[in-house]
């Protein structure tokens, strides 16, 4: 079983010729409503793949709300730890897709912010009995150290978004950055080659493994001075909102089920291409045949 604990937010979505940049209006195409959060998609990316999970989090006592706590259920995603918070808006966040499937984001986290220690203190026999927790950035702190402390297997930690100045729970065995969130965990620019990315992996201590998620470069995976590139599958992308989050939540479904950590990122990586050539974020999500069948079309690609 797996536990995430995390956010919860609906995704207002707008293609557009191009980001827009400060002072500028773009005019975009329609306005798309899609579940998402880091949380909830790394939580329905997992249920999708056959495991079964258990989300912890918040929503605002509104429709969007509800909507939200709906999609979870129908994708398979235990919600008994999911909490309507009365006084807050449930999440938002603003997304912006160019024609090359790259997104700008920018959150309204509302009932999120009120995720706290308390919330993971009332799941605490769900995070003890998990075999993988998995965590993100979208929550406070509080909320997070709580899980850490609690949790009786492995815990998957996404620093996402980007902090300045964020520090990892002490007890997280798995840490997944992207370059950016990699070099605000270590105050240091954003790192370019695989080497750099290396580098950077290994000042962060406490983390048993590093997995740096490179986008359409693949994934960096980071153990002691080891390290070990795995190349993305190539895909035509169309929207990579949730590419990430398909990733954490593959590569939570492959470790509960005994995968080495190579096979798991090699599957994890075929997940995240999948979830990159549809658009929106939950409706992205790959299905486990669809995993299977990337992956073979990767193998076959040489």
């Amino acid at each position: 079983m797996i536990a995430v604990v995390g956010s919860l937010n609906q995704d207002l979505v707008v293609p557009a010729p191009h980001h827009p940049v400060p002072g500028e209006t773009v005019l975009g195409g329609d306005l798309a409503r899609h579940p998402g959060g880091k949380g909830a998609n790394q939580a329905v990316a997992a249920a999708r793949l056959g495991a079964a999970v258990t989300m912890v989090g918040r929503v605002g006592d509104d429709p969007a709300g509800g909507a939200l706590r709906s999609a979870l259920g129908e994708a398979g995603v235990d919600t008994r730890h999911v909490t309507v918070t009365g006084g807050a808006p449930t999440g938002h966040a603003l997304i912006t897709v160019d024609p090359g499937g790259e997104n700008t984001i920018v959150v309204s986290p509302g009932a999120n912010a009120r995720l706290g220690a308390a919330d993971c203190e009332g799941a605490a026999e769900l995070l003890r009995s998990a075999s993988v927790t998995v965590l993100q950035q979208e929550v406070p702190d509080e909320a997070n150290h709580a899980a850490v402390r609690l949790a009786g297997g492995t815990v998957l930690y996404n620093p996402a978004p980007a902090v300045a100045g964020a520090v990892v729970p002490p007890g997280v065995d798995l840490l997944v950055p992207n370059r950016t969130e990699l070099a605000a965990l270590t105050g240091r620019p954003v790192p370019g080659t695989t080497e750099e990315v290396a580098a950077a992996a290994r000042e962060l201590t406490g983390a048993g493994a590093v997995v740096v998620t490179l986008g359409g470069d693949g994934v960096l995976l980071v153990e002691g001075r080891a390290h070990l590139h795995v190349p993305a599958c190539r895909v035509p992308a169309v929207d990579t909102t949730a590419a990430g989050d398909a990733f954490c939540g593959a590569l939570a479904v492959a470790l509960a089920e005994g995968d080495g950590l190579e096979r798991a990122v090699r599957w994890a990586c075929a997940a995240a291409a999948v979830s990159t050539t549809r658009r929106g974020a939950q409706p992205s999500l790959a299905r486990r045949p669809e995993v299977a069948q990337m992956l073979a079309a990767a193998a076959s690609a040489g």
